[in-house]
């Protein structure tokens, strides 16, 4: 996740990082790791000029699919309203 967060950092996008859909295009993007038998997942906004925010991290623990669940996009897309707010 760190190397994938540095890429974005300098402007590249790292194999691993998809754009997180219901956001609107590649502004909210989303890195996966599969680690042993654990997925993890991190959440950041490339929205505002000359930074990344990281919106949230957080363990996969769904057992149905891989969709993300409604509470983590929930909550994802609340910090993200919270930050528009901030920087307004």
């Amino acid at each position: 996740m760190g190397q994938a967060l540095f890429a974005a950092q300098c402007g590249e996008e790292y194999p691993s990082v998809k754009a997180l859909q219901g956001f609107g295009g590649r502004s909210v993007l989303e890195i996966v790791v599969d680690r042993q038998s654990d997925t993890w997942r991190a959440v950041y906004t490339v929205r505002f000029t000359d930074v990344i925010y990281v919106l949230h991290a957080f363990q996969k623990k769904s057992t149905t699919g891989i969709k993300t669940p409604k509470y983590e996009i929930d909550l994802i897309r609340n910090r993200l309203k919270s930050l528009k707010e901030m920087l307004t």
